[in-house]
């Protein structure tokens, strides 16, 4: 499985309103573009594919930007990744289908589709909420340290 840069932007910017989420505004594309340092022209499409999954909300004006459809402790890393990209889990290619497709249907179920249902079962567990309180974690561990 690999995430597009689509799918890494998507869930960073989310983490981004989510840790706003309790304050009732509207985030701007451009307020997080500067707070994460990607281009504001990469985040615009994110936001549409999150727009049409049914995540954030937008209102356009001067009070404008977007707000999450709903609380983060509801929104999983699997509904964001699943919302702006291709499809996440691609059928492997066929191995020895030909001369022995016992071992490619084995191979398929025993190890493929057993990484994809474990990849996608870790997605669904893994909130937005679990995302901020590791945010916060990392801000703690990684903060700066004074010495008198």
């Amino acid at each position: 499985m690999r995430i597009s840069a689509k799918g890494r932007y998507a869930l960073a910017a989310m983490i981004n309103i989510a840790q706003n989420y309790n304050n009732g505004r509207y985030i701007t594309v451009i307020s997080i573009s500067e707070k994460l340092g990607i281009s504001k022209i990469y985040l615009a499409p994110v936001f549409s594919l999150l727009k049409r999954g049914g995540l954030v909300t937008s209102v356009k004006g001067t009070q404008g930007g977007y707000l999450l459809t709903r609380a983060p402790k509801h929104i999983t890393a699997y509904d964001i990744l699943s919302s702006v990209g291709l499809p996440l889990f691609e059928h492997a290619d066929k191995t020895v289908s030909q001369n022995a497709h016992e071992i490619d249907a084995s191979i398929r179920t025993l190890v493929f589709d057993t990484l994809d249902s474990t990849v996608k079962a870790s997605l669904e567990k893994t909130t937005l909420d679990d995302l901020v309180e590791e945010v916060e974690k990392q801000k703690n561990e990684h903060g700066l340290m004074f010495f008198i």
